[in-house]
Order: C-alpha cells, then sequence, then structure tokens
C-alpha cells in the first residue's frame, strides 16, 4: 500500500516483496536499498541497530515507531514528513516519526 501511494506520489518505490526480499534477512534489505541509493520504510527496529552496529552511513531509514499506525496516520505522516524536508536531509539520515514529532539522526550512529 505505502509503496503503491509512494509511486503514485512521483517517488522510486518498491516494496520487499515485490523484489523478492519478502522472507530476505534485514542484512540483505539494506544492502539492497543502500546498493540502489533507496530509503527504508520500516517499524521494526532491528534496522537501526544493524545500522548502528555496522556504522554505516547509508541506507538512510525512516522508522515509525511509538503508535499503532494504520494506514491513513502513515501516509499522512510520511506525506508531511515529504513535504517539510528536502531531499538532501534525507541523506545519511534516519528519521524516527512517532505521534507527536519526527527526530533526525544523522548516521553513522555512534
Amino acid at each position: 500500500m505505502l509503496a503503491g501511494w509512494l509511486s503514485e506520489n512521483g517517488h522510486d518505490a518498491i516494496h520487499a516483496v515485490t523484489v523478492g526480499l519478502d522472507r530476505a534477512p534485514d542484512t540483505e534489505i539494506l544492502l539492497r536499498a543502500r546498493d540502489e541509493a533507496r530509503i527504508v520504510v520500516t517499524a521494526d527496529l532491528d534496522y537501526p541497530r544493524l545500522l548502528a552496529l555496522s556504522a554505516a552511513i547509508e541506507p538512510s531509514l525512516i522508522l515509525f515507531r511509538g503508535g499503532n499506525w494504520d494506514d491513513d496516520d502513515i501516509v499522512a505522516r510520511l506525506a508531511a514528513l515529504l513535504d517539510s524536508v528536502s531531499e538532501a536531509d534525507f541523506e545519511r539520515s534516519i528519521f524516527v516519526v512517532e505521534p507527536r514529532r519526527i527526530r533526525r539522526r544523522h548516521l553513522p550512529i555512534r
């Protein structure tokens, strides 16, 4: 759903399932995203942990936390984030989207 919404709004988005990564380890998904210069959108806390443990500077990540997110909430918050942040700001960053705020962490995480 989210990848479709992103594509409809002019973003080059794919879902892990559509490229055969639905059962892949998180590390493989991160490597593919890095190699293709993509941003991972997730609610899985393993992704920022893996980036921190490897001191990676990419791929960038948008992490949804602290809520029981439904599709409409995710789209609304992601749209607000995309409207408020430049493309350059996404480089080497993790954006943590929470119900009441959005935080940015620069990569690598130390």
